[in-house]
């Protein structure tokens, strides 16, 4: 992200993380160690899973993450509100010869997670872990909540191939490009967005519109130019006038083609009763020997219309889903949070910290979390468990978060941390694996975790009892 804005990117925070900042380095506390979790309290569109994604742009951050000169000459300009400069200059020199210095441990992008669950801990100086607190939401919110979206689209479609078109509707430039990494993270199969094809090695789909059409005098001759012009690409849009006219048209061009060693990818239906249609297109292509064309469907879809078309019988074979994808549509923003678990004293003594609410679940966990997840003899998972790593001891004994009595764990289960290391001391220590691998690893974990229905979530019994005793305190 750095290349393509060409800066550091550390200023894309909110103020108050800079305010928060120099506090704390007025305060002699800036160098304090303190750990912070980064997590969420809700599934998406009221689901039961959700796919973690985004670490990748967090890596490019914190590996490059820095305060230029002209970052330091900018938040010189600023003024509070007796009209004197906000920052004193000796703060402003700390801040542009910081370096990141943290320990930053995450769950691996395309893994399946749940509610208040860390999907990154950072532990290092306190002051450190508080500017990066803004943009490290806005990375792994968003492409969380698209990859979920995305994941729950590709289920519904189940074994159909799904593109993603939402460039034009997507949130601004990167909300398009990332939007087109995490969808395909969750299972789509390619995007019509060529910059994110080339920055992230995405395969790219695309044909013709409407306009193309439309700039002949016939349909006839729209088709019969395409064909000419790309022979090796011909999915023809078949509803600009009629779309079952446009499909025997179609075939009239595949037909065309065939005979110069080429073939017809197929149609696309963008319009109108698209069961109905696809139905009827899928006869005529049939008859006329085209079984192996595609039909594909775009116009306004989600996994809410893809399932009726399902029921309804519809012959659609490839699924363009748009707007309802990239905008994450019905549920805007994932609603992750940033907050404090732990931080030494002045002694060197870890503190554990609550964040409390009359709202239960806005109440933190304390401590230094990890996520365990464990497995059954089958290497099945079959419960995820959130452990102190403050702590003396880590039993096998649960307290899911919608009741209060412990729960034991089988004994013969294995325990997995999900957390894993990605920089020890502000050095990567992490070997990223490449999108491709990343998307594999969604649909193994989906094939699974999409079936499950009361998968077991919770504290282990001595976190929830220090939550309990925090939650106590006068």
């Amino acid at each position: 992200m750095h290349q393509i804005y060409n800066t550091s990117l550390s200023l894309l925070t909110d103020l108050y993380q800079i305010t928060m900042a120099y506090g704390y380095w007025k305060m002699g506390m800036a160098e304090r160690k303190a750990v912070f979790h980064l997590f969420f309290r809700k599934h998406p569109f009221k689901g039961q899973y959700t796919i973690a994604c985004g670490l990748q742009y967090v890596i490019g951050f914190l590996q490059n993450f820095h305060f230029t000169k002209s970052d330091i000459a900018y938040l010189k300009t600023l003024k509070g509100n007796n009209g004197q400069a906000l920052f004193d200059s000796d703060f402003l020199s700390y801040l542009q010869q910081l370096k990141f210095t943290c320990d930053v441990t995450a769950i691996p992008e395309g893994t399946v997670v749940f509610p208040h669950e860390p999907l990154l801990r950072i532990e290092g100086p306190l002051l450190q872990g508080q500017l990066v607190e803004t943009i490290l939401l806005n990375m792994l919110n968003f492409q969380t909540l698209i990859a979920t979206k995305a994941a729950r689209i590709c289920k519904a479609a189940q074994n159909d191939a799904v593109l993603e078109f939402g460039l034009r509707r997507a949130q601004g430039i990167d909300g398009g490009i990332s939007a087109s990494r995490a969808a395909y993270i969750g299972g789509c199969i390619a995007t019509s967005n060529v910059l994110a094809g080339k920055l992230w090695d995405i395969p790219v789909k695309g044909t013709h519109a409407h306009s193309w059409v439309m700039c002949f005098d016939t349909e006839l001759q729209a088709f019969e130019a395409y064909a000419q012009a790309m022979p090796n690409n011909c999915v023809f849009l078949v509803d600009t006038y009629d779309t079952v006219e446009g499909v025997k048209k179609a075939i009239k061009v595949g037909e065309d083609l065939r005979k110069k060693g080429y073939e017809m990818l197929g149609i696309r239906l963008d319009s109108g009763d698209l069961g109905a249609l696809s139905i009827k297109a899928r006869e005529l292509l049939d008859a006329a020997d085209f079984a192996d064309a595609a039909i594909v469907a775009s116009n306004d879809l989600d996994e809410y219309k893809i399932e009726q078309l399902k029921k309804e019988g519809a012959k659609i074979t490839v699924w363009g889903v748009g707007t309802k994808l990239a905008t994450a549509y019905d549920q805007p923003a994932l609603g992750g949070v940033y907050k404090l678990g732990a931080i030494q004293t002045e002694n060197g003594k870890w503190q554990p910290k609550i964040k409390r609410s009359e709202q239960v679940i806005k109440t933190s966990n304390p401590g230094i979390l990890q996520v365990n997840r464990f497995y059954n003899s089958d290497n099945q998972a079959v419960a995820d468990q959130l452990i102190n790593e403050l702590g003396d001891t880590a039993s096998k004994q649960l307290v899911a978060f919608s009741e209060n009595a412990p729960q034991a764990l089988a004994e013969n289960l294995t325990a997995s941390p999900l957390l894993v290391p990605i920089f020890e001391q502000g050095k990567l220590v992490y070997n990223s694996p490449n999108i491709h691998e990343i998307r594999t690893k969604t649909q193994q974990q989906m094939a699974y975790f999409s079936q499950q229905k009361n998968y077991l979530v919770g504290l282990e019994k001595g976190l929830y009892d220090l939550k309990k005793q925090l939650l106590n305190q006068s």
